[in-house]
């Protein structure tokens, strides 16, 4: 907790009790809406408001704390980083999110970086298909 409390501190910013509850509830659903993230805070603290998520979202994220993708057509998905990289694949069937490491995409990022100067941003990669249980039903 004192991590993020410094964290806070050299970014101008103080670990409020909201602040600390949407990093919880981010944390505890692991892939999350804004309204998914206020509905599991209100568990602790029911008078928080969508605004004061989003509020706190935007300070999580420019810290470091926390991303977001766009995991389908709704509002950002937001995710703990928790010390790993990741992107993700969604299946088109069942709306089932796999997380998947950045080693797997390695040759491709090597190739990118090679061929045109350009590293991408992994944590915001997703990857729409469909998932081996949907293919077999097909």
């Amino acid at each position: 907790m004192s991590d993020l409390s410094d964290r806070l501190k050299g970014a101008g910013k103080r670990l409020t009790p909201q602040r600390r509850l949407v990093l919880d509830a981010v944390e505890r659903l692991g892939h999350a809406t804004p309204d998914e993230v206020l509905a599991e805070a209100r568990r602790h603290k029911p008078e928080l408001s969508l605004s004061t998520v989003y509020r706190n979202l935007e300070v999580l994220e420019e810290l470091g704390l926390v991303r977001h993708a766009h995991l389908s057509d709704r509002a950002p998905t937001y995710h703990s980083v928790g010390g790993h990289e990741h992107f993700h694949l969604v299946c088109r069937g069942c709306n089932e999110v796999i997380s998947v490491g950045p080693a797997l995409l390695a040759p491709l990022l090597d190739q990118l970086d090679e061929l045109y100067g350009f590293v991408p941003d992994v944590g915001h990669l997703t990857v729409f298909g469909t998932c081996r249980a949907c293919g077999t039903l097909a």
